[in-house]
């Protein structure tokens, strides 16, 4: 890849690596230079630019970043979109990352261009979640670096091991005196731990604390045919031949590790039972911090092996404890990253009056128009999917029979174009962080465009609002984050919200695309143009 300052006679069709601002319009870093681009900044009285031109053998930067995702990722997962050479893993199920870092390590040291990011092993997360980046660092790696980290990556060195449901048994013992309610905060943490990982507490026995007592209430847990057995005694284990470990030698069990590598969670015992886990639980169980038996708790329900070898390696990043020189790590809740949450407003209540007809009920190729639109939405990266109706509502909602879409009705659609994207603002989900706009009557656009914009959405690096361009015209979609929402009330009449563009220059993104993001199906003649370049010759 050349990189340098280069004239502006030469640097049509090169990258900008820094932004330039001229005349009040940002250039932003990134940008391919067009000879519109270049003639705008030479009125300006630019005579150079920093610059960088890919060569033979060079990977654009979304390329790279793509081929090796898409190797990268296992079972569980889902990909986003690559912009800015880095495409995201993202959870698609609950359960715990399984991280292969022999293989990471691998990509990670085959060129500085090319580089891997994960979640800490055995870290549990829910869907949604970001696991993993992969982030081309330049604006293109070298062919040989990227086809190399796409064969390493071939063994999927990330994926999410699914929690299932499990039935689990519950004994716990008793000394003479001690109160019942420190048998009922047994039972109540056990089902809080339980709960998000799908398990239920189908057996519960309490009983002195003795071995004889213990086998005897594991032996009738054992008859309701439970996944799992936990036993919380009611003194400390603190030997192998404890009253606990005792009892589930004596029901026919054996012990297969004692103790863990864990603070809090020191003296977990790890036991087995007909062939079920059975696990004497340590007294910091009963805490709703996070501690050892979580680690063990976790894998166990995402199917995963917990024999002695698994144990005895938890010592890294097992030091929970809190201690009076260093903050309170467990009392602070991990704030996951995740992928941002979009919705998808389609635009369909307008009155059609270029059209002399309702132009989102005119097919190509077996469809309405409105419903390819809606359909790429269904399929893209944006949910819930939300459809503001007006003229011909009732035909309308009938065009899209046995899609999963809501309604919204502008009774003001009369008013113009402002009426219907302010109705579909109010709808979107508090939930959400922004809103794409598409237009019903824009069949071209597809789910990967859709999924691109989500992708390039990121308000901390500056780009709140996403626009689709080709050719440097500006068109649709747009993705707009929930903070210029109140701006969008604002409007009034037919012109939209592109005005606001202006106003906002530095949290805008340009997404390049193709033709269809310019092209609305709002006259007889745009319509019969695009029927008849299906019938044209390949």
């Amino acid at each position: 890849m050349q990189f340098g300052t280069i004239p502006l006679g030469t640097a049509e069709g090169a990258i900008l690596v820094h932004g330039v601002r001229v005349d009040g319009r940002l250039f932003k870093k990134g940008r391919v230079l067009s000879q519109a681009d270049l003639n705008a900044l030479a009125a300006a009285g630019v005579e150079a630019l920093t610059a960088a031109r890919l060569e033979p053998g060079d990977v654009p930067e979304d390329v790279a970043a793509n081929r090796v995702a898409h190797a990268f990722a296992g079972p569980g997962t889902r990909l986003s979109a690559a912009f800015t050479g880095r495409t995201n893993v993202y959870a698609a199920q609950s359960g715990l990352v399984v991280v292969d870092s022999t293989v990471v390590d691998a990509v990670n040291s085959l060129d500085e261009s090319v580089t891997l990011a994960t979640l800490a092993p055995y870290t549990s997360v829910s869907p949604g979640e970001m696991l993993a980046t992969i982030k081309i660092i330049p604006f293109a790696a070298p062919e040989a670096a990227v086809d190399a980290a796409a064969k390493a990556a071939r063994q999927q060195p990330i994926r999410v091991a699914p929690f299932t449901a499990k039935r689990v048994a519950l004994v716990s013992t008793q000394l003479p005196g001690q109160k019942p309610s420190l048998l009922d905060k047994n039972r109540s943490a056990l089902e809080a731990r339980l709960a998000p990982l799908g398990g239920t507490l189908v057996f519960e026995r309490r009983t002195p604390h003795a071995p004889d007592a213990v086998a005897g209430a594991l032996r009738d847990a054992a008859k309701e045919n439970p996944d799992l057995l936990f036993v919380f005694g009611a003194s400390a284990i603190t030997d192998r031949r404890d009253v606990i470990p005792a009892g589930i030698v004596a029901a026919g069990g054996k012990i297969i590790h004692f103790g863990m590598p864990v603070d809090p969670g020191n003296l977990l015992l790890l036991g087995e039972l007909n062939g079920r886990p059975v696990i004497g639980l340590p007294s910091c169980a009963r805490s709703p911090k996070v501690n050892g038996f979580d680690f063990v708790l976790q894998r166990l329900c995402a199917g995963l092996p917990v024999k002695a070898t698994e144990i005895m390696r938890m010592g890294v990043g097992g030091l929970l404890q809190e201690i009076s020189s260093r903050p309170q790590p467990r009392d602070v809740e991990r704030t996951p990253l995740r992928a941002p949450r979009i919705a998808a407003v389609v635009l369909a209540a307008g009155l059609s009056s270029r059209m002399g007809t309702n132009k989102l009920l005119q097919e190509w190729r077996g469809k309405p128009l409105l419903r390819w639109t809606v359909e790429a939405a269904i399929e893209g990266d944006a949910q819930p999917v939300i459809v503001v109706i007006g003229n011909d509502a009732s035909r309308v909602e009938a065009a899209l029979k046995g899609i999963d879409v809501s309604f919204v009705h502008n009774p003001n659609y009369r008013e113009g174009l402002s009426a219907s994207l302010k109705a579909g603002i109010e709808a979107v989900p508090e939930s959400a962080d922004g809103a794409l706009v598409l237009l019903g009557d824009m069949p071209e656009v597809d789910a990967t465009l859709i999924n691109r914009m989500v992708a390039a959405f990121s308000p901390p690096d500056g780009r709140s609002i996403c626009v689709a361009i080709h050719g440097n015209k500006r068109g649709n979609p747009v993705l707009w984050a929930r903070s210029f929402f109140p701006e969008i009330e604002t409007l009034s009449g037919d012109e939209g919200a592109k005005r606001l563009f202006a106003r906002h220059e530095d949290m805008l993104c340009e997404v390049e695309a193709g033709s269809a993001v310019l092209r609305d199906i709002d006259t007889p003649e745009a319509l019969a143009a695009l029927r008849a370049e299906d019938k044209a010759p390949a």
